[in-house]
């Protein structure tokens, strides 16, 4: 969930974790303008998925115009951003979720490919649409249940990059595949970095995304709007995992 306040005419991108407030005290080089075109209220929704997306997808694993790229959760808030931004970047998504009508909202947002996990093999369908080469980039956070699989759909010099382990964190692997394939794997959060790596990735989100959404590539997706005394009902609907986009408290 995001938090929408009165902020002025800016937005802070909150990558310290924590909890709730009215206001708050945030490193300057943690906030954003409100991008043009968009309600402060809306604009909430957006620091912490940019700068997550951003920072993995493009930072770190160097997704490029004309790659494959695959997302987990699709419907979720990053998922929703990071469709947006890849499509924006000239890249071919693919996207896994639960649901029909999550994949539904995929579609909408500009995804090319959409499986559901739940009654299809995402390994086979990926290697059927890329004629078995497999794909660039993967953004993962389910973790142990997924990661043989996720270097199973990698193609050769593929990225995969985990965001969390929401199915565990233990699991097995076969080396060999790695070493075939020349498989990068990495793993990171915005929370534990240092101000300054936060700083230089708002910077970067500043520069090469916000003009994208105030041109109008690239929109919020919010599922509901909850004031601050309901987040416990907020945090209710996302584990009940009913929701496609963000949740929003707005105070």
């Amino acid at each position: 969930m995001s938090l929408a306040g009165k902020l002025g005419d800016q937005v802070c991108a909150l990558l310290s974790g924590g909890g709730y407030a009215e206001k708050v005290a945030v490193p300057a080089g943690q906030v954003l303008p409100v991008p043009q075109g968009v309600s402060l209220k809306d604009a909430a929704s957006l620091p912490e998925v940019a700068c997550t997306v951003w920072s993995t997808v493009f930072m770190m694993s160097r997704l490029s115009a004309g790659e494959t790229f695959l997302v987990h959760g699709g419907s979720s808030g990053i998922g929703t951003f990071a469709i947006q931004i890849a499509k924006y970047k000239g890249v071919r998504v693919f996207v896994t979720a639960g649901s029909e009508d999550k994949l539904a909202v995929c579609k909408d947002l500009g995804a090319d490919v959409c499986i559901n996990y739940k009654n299809e093999d995402f390994v086979a369908r990926v290697k059927e649409e890329t004629g078995g080469k497999g794909v660039d980039v993967i953004l993962d956070s389910i973790g142990a249940p997924y990661f043989q699989k996720n270097v199973d759909s990698l193609s050769i010099d593929g990225r995969l990059f985990l965001l969390g382990f929401m199915g565990g964190f233990v699991t097995q692997v076969n080396l060999a595949s790695l070493f075939a394939k020349r498989i990068t794997v990495q793993a990171a959060g915005l929370r534990t970095r240092s101000l300054e790596n936060k700083a230089e990735i708002v910077s970067e989100v500043e520069k090469n995304v916000w003009p994208a959404i105030a041109a109008g590539k690239l929109k919020p997706v919010v599922y509901k709007y909850l004031p601050l005394s309901k987040a416990a009902e907020g945090h209710q609907l996302m584990e009940s995992s009913k929701h496609a986009g963000k949740i929003l408290l707005v105070t």
